[in-house]
């Protein structure tokens, strides 16, 4: 096909999801097998590949009642009822916590610790694997608010609040909740907030609008299961409707580029630079 193409060089892994997966690898490499606790990314094709080489996904009632193993902990990070668990089944942690979202844990329960009687918010999607194992770190005490009408909802403007962010979220939504709290707090009670979120996957929002801006069609590769991909692939649509959402080169039709003179292709945090060059290939060699 005649169409000049080119992947985004800001697309693909982030360096916690790098981490993990060379972990896995070295785990891999040396004992066969090894035990994944969640999806170690939420992309179908990575994980795949990953289990051909011995990963064994599990969940966290199969984690319970695992004894002598050695399990993977992935970058979105763990409660602290998962090591206690580990603890008594004897099992081995390789631990694979993103840095960011490992430092962001011990902030929230030093606060915690620090001020019982305060309000830890939670700028966050319900039930997300990293969610959970902030939630944790406050005995299940913090508030998770998805957007500015939960924080008018969940949360009592006339006592503490102290707000931090799940390390992926919108930084211009974060900083419209921060606005609105300094807004509504009662005199008598106090505000703190913690900007949490991601530098690395923060600036990809602003990086591929100019992208998607800078292309005929584009063609977004991730996981369904990515909320990473999801808000990206949307903002991708927002810039260019010519934006095709894609899991893997099997979903491609090739009539989106009749036309085309060029092609864009990126994807989310847990999309594999090797996915979106087979997309590549298969286009040029249709």
């Amino acid at each position: 096909m005649n169409v000049e193409i080119e992947i985004d060089n800001g697309s693909g892994f982030c360096f916690g999801v790098t981490t993990a997966i060379k972990k896995a690898e070295e785990e891999l490499a040396h004992a066969g097998k090894l035990y994944c606790l969640g999806d170690i990314v939420h992309n179908g094709m990575e994980m795949e590949r990953l289990h051909q080489q011995g990963l064994i996904t599990i969940n966290h009632e199969q984690f319970a009642q695992l004894h002598n193993a050695r399990v993977l902990l992935r970058a979105h990070g763990e409660p602290p009822e998962t090591y206690e668990t580990a603890r008594r089944n004897n099992i081995e942690i390789v631990d694979a916590t993103c840095p960011v979202v490992l430092a962001l844990q011990r902030r929230i329960k030093r606060q915690y610790v620090d001020s019982p009687d305060g309000q830890i918010v939670i700028f966050g999607k319900n039930g997300h694997a990293e969610v959970l194992g902030l939630v944790g770190q406050t005995h299940g005490q913090a508030i998770v608010v998805e957007s500015l009408d939960d924080v008018k909802a969940k949360v009592d403007f006339t006592r503490d609040i102290t707000l931090f962010s799940q390390t992926t979220k919108n930084l211009d939504e974060y900083r419209t909740i921060i606005g609105y709290i300094k807004e509504h707090i009662a005199p008598t009670a106090t505000f703190k907030n913690y900007d949490t979120i991601c530098r690395q996957v923060a600036n990809r929002m602003p990086h591929i609008s100019e992208f998607a801006a800078h292309h005929d069609v584009i063609i977004f590769v991730s996981g369904r299961k990515s909320s990473n991909g999801h808000a990206l692939f949307s903002r991708c649509l927002s810039i260019n409707p010519n934006s095709h959402h894609i899991e893997s080169q099997d979903e491609i039709d090739y009539h989106w580029f009749d036309g085309a003179k060029t092609v864009g292709i990126c994807g989310a945090t847990s999309t594999p630079k090797w996915l979106m060059e087979e997309c590549r290939d298969a286009i040029l060699n249709h």
